[in-house]
């Protein structure tokens, strides 16, 4: 039986790669499930972890729930996007459609541009997630960034400024609320405890709001424009 030997060596911690490159080493090694390029350095995930799993799974039920409410959103898992010179790949954004203002494109088979949020599951904040990646997404123009710090039990949101990111402190006691996305609330202590059903209730409350309303209508206002 015949050997197809790849004419790209695999990524490997620590490379450092042009995106092209790595894009191509890439696509040369299917093995590799989860990869990323930050600062022109190149990081391999390590096994995910159940609380790691379950905490992604709560952002995407957030994030989702909220997108099937906001003609105009879409929410995406594991997105290689291409930023910057770079191609991280955040474990879930939202993002605005183009057709409805937003800024992102697809660009062959990847994402081009700045998701209006990410979000990151962190195990604690030492990780590269919340200094190497958050440099980029601030730098990149992400409008916002939601970090879950699995350790430290803490909700970091960020919201970009003209003097860069700022954490930005919850409406009321463990009660966040985007500015970027209005009525996307979420329950802090809900979401760190694993709580879908407090989760969605909260949610839901942001959702009935006369802010995501407004916003609901801005959007539509804008497509095709």
């Amino acid at each position: 039986m015949a050997t197809v030997t790849a004419s790209a060596p695999p990524l490997v911690n620590g490379d450092r790669l042009s995106r092209d490159e790595f894009l191509r080493r890439w696509s040369e090694h299917p093995e590799t499930k989860r990869a990323e390029l930050i600062g022109g350095i190149v990081y391999l995930a390590s096994p995910v972890t159940l609380e790691h799993g379950d905490s992604e799974g709560d952002l995407g039920l957030l994030l989702g729930t909220y997108a099937a409410h906001t003609p105009g959103v879409k929410h995406a898992h594991n997105t290689t996007i291409l930023m910057d010179e770079d191609a991280p790949q955040p474990d879930v954004h939202l993002r605005i459609l183009p057709e409805y203002g937003g800024v992102t494109r697809k660009k062959g088979k990847f994402l081009w541009g700045s998701p209006e949020l990410t979000s990151e599951v962190c195990l604690t904040s030492a990780v590269y997630d919340l200094h190497q990646k958050l440099e980029l997404y601030e730098e990149a123009g992400v409008q916002e960034y939601l970090a879950v710090l699995i350790y430290e039990r803490e909700i970091r949101w960020h919201t970009l400024t003209k003097k860069g990111y700022q954490a930005m402190a919850p409406a009321s006691d463990n009660l966040w609320k985007s500015k970027i996305f209005p009525g996307l609330w979420l329950d802090g202590q809900a979401l760190l405890a694993h709580d879908s059903g407090k989760i969605l209730a909260t949610l839901q409350k942001g959702l009935q709001s006369l802010e995501h309303a407004d916003f609901v209508k801005k959007l539509a206002k804008k497509k095709g424009k």
